[in-house]
């Protein structure tokens, strides 16, 4: 619409200037359509035609648009109309709106394209051990998609999905604090992880209160192997063990490499240090534990297409991906 701005055009008939202000909401992009069909054209009957209307709704939105501007557009000359001084002056303005108009739509038609084949994956820091390698097979079936991943903990994944910068999640138990649609497609094991030479490393059976004294090495609150190890001791009405908290699974599994601790983690981080023997896996009660895999988005913020077909990729398709990178027994849906 034409911006509200004090602008000034000649009176038809008169030699004095008009102003024009607050018009916004009486002359549209669709008079200015139509004003310039019917200047090219020098007919109302042959700027119908080319519009797709009726010659009474074009003379009609004309004189509308000439009552609005208080100036004359157009004299009849017969069948034909004739543009005014008034009009030639107006040519210009009105060729440029509609030229921005579309500017407008073929800038969203181009980021509408875009977001249709985008697909913004943010996971948790457990899932970079499978994610990737979800994605990837995903890109074979489906190229064209443009896939963007971001690694992040708990809460900022959250965050991600709330903000709007993430189109889709990969994480083990699914947010409360918001609404999600959340699918599962694999098993989660949790294990207890110790260095080799470690006493307990060679026990049949370890009990829950044979740990309470050992040192621990745990994520920070909130994250889901924090809980899996507080829920642990909880669960048997043990008080926690003393641990050191570390920023990474990373990070924690070189400390307890090095004989810090004890520690907690997920056993799809751990397949490459346990076959090289620098990890071992405690026989103790109550362990593996075993959580789920969720792929989900939020409830008010649907998908698009192609992050809606990268869930149905993973619903389908993730259970037997992960069987081939972990096995039959911790890379099956439930």
């Amino acid at each position: 619409m034409i911006d509200s701005a004090r602008t000034v055009l000649p009176h038809a008939g008169k030699g004095e200037g008009m102003v024009l202000d607050d018009l916004g909401d009486k002359i549209t992009l669709r008079q200015m359509q139509i004003f310039l069909a019917a200047v090219e054209s020098r007919s109302f009957m042959r700027a119908a035609e080319r519009l797709g209307l009726t010659p009474p709704a074009v003379s009609m939105q004309m004189s509308k648009l000439s009552e609005s501007l208080g100036a004359t557009l157009f004299d009849k000359e017969g069948r034909s109309v004739q543009p005014t001084e008034v009009a030639t002056a107006l040519v210009p303005y009105a060729e440029r709106m509609v030229e921005t108009l579309k500017e407008a739509v073929h800038v969203v038609e181009a980021l509408q394209g875009r977001i249709d084949n985008q697909v913004r994956v943010v996971m948790v820091s457990t899932a970079r051990n499978f994610g990737p390698q979800l994605m990837q097979e995903f890109r074979k079936c489906h190229p064209e998609a443009d896939l963007q991943i971001s690694i992040d903990n708990r809460e900022g994944v959250i965050a991600a999905l709330e903000a709007g910068r993430a189109d889709v999640a990969l994480m083990g138990r699914p947010p409360k604090r918001v609404e999600v649609t959340a699918h599962q497609f694999a098993k989660h094991p949790y294990v207890l992880i110790s260095h080799p030479d470690h006493p307990l490393a060679r026990a049949k059976r370890i009990r829950r209160a044979d740990l309470v004294p050992m040192p621990f090495l745990v994520r920070e609150s909130g994250s889901g192997t924090r809980m899996v190890h507080e829920h642990f001791f909880h669960e048997a009405g043990l008080a926690l063990p003393r641990a050191q908290q570390m920023d990474s699974n990373a990070n924690i599994k070189q400390a307890v490499m090095g004989n810090m601790g004890l520690a907690f983690i997920s056993a799809h981080t751990i397949a490459l240090e346990r076959q090289a023997g620098k990890l071992s896996v405690l026989q103790v009660d109550g362990m593996p534990q075993i959580r789920d895999w969720y792929v989900l988005h939020l409830k008010r913020r649907p998908p698009g297409p192609a992050a809606r077909q990268f869930v149905e990729f993973v619903r389908a398709d993730g259970p037997a991906i992960m069987r081939g990178l972990f096995g039959p027994d911790f890379g099956a849906a439930a």
